[in-house]
């Protein structure tokens, strides 16, 4: 495959990428320079962001499980018996019970029983758990409009489609099982 011409970068707006592309095309003439470009800066943009995240979990005295289920408990209205935490979390019921108990004593979820079913118990999240869940959320949200806030909002769009159309190519054929369902 022939690689795409790229377009010249002006020097203050070169990046480690732009050095690492100019490394290797010498290594590796067939390079295409603008797909090792796009694809090198999405791995360090990804990694760039896991790092925020997990700084704002120390911050937040947060453990990434315990982010996890209140995070999976929030998308649920923030509330949810322990068997749909244990399907969103693909953990055993056994292992969201004690993540559960560990929420539970520090304040961060409640267990009830349901009032419609005696028998069931309905999880919910707590004030405080709701406080914690989102604030390690506002870190990371803030560092991403940071990041794309040098975009402007028709820029933003496009760069949201054409990353689906890569993600849709992505998780089609022989796309690992994991990403199809």
């Amino acid at each position: 495959m022939d690689p795409t011409p790229a377009l010249p970068v002006p020097p203050e707006r070169r990046d480690w990428t732009d050095g690492h592309v100019a490394r290797w095309q010498p290594v590796l003439p067939g390079l295409d320079p603008v797909v090792e470009g796009a694809v090198t800066r999405m791995k360090k943009l990804s990694v760039h962001l896991r790092r925020v995240r997990e700084q704002s979990l120390v911050d937040f005295d947060l453990e990434r499980h315990e982010f996890d289920t209140l995070h999976k408990l929030a998308g649920r209205g923030g509330s949810a018996a322990p068997s749909e935490l244990a399907q969103d979390l693909d953990l055993a019921p056994a292992s969201v019970s004690g993540r559960l108990d560990a929420l539970e004593k520090r304040g961060f979820v409640r267990r009830t029983q349901s009032t419609t079913d005696r028998r069931r118990v309905v999880v919910e999240l707590t004030a405080s758990g709701r406080e914690t869940w989102l604030g390690a959320m506002d870190v990371l949200g803030h560092e991403e409009y940071r990041l794309l806030g040098v975009l402007d909002p028709e820029e933003r769009a496009l760069l949201n489609d054409m990353l689906r159309r890569v993600m849709v190519a992505a998780e089609a054929g022989d796309a690992p099982a994991s990403w199809r369902g």
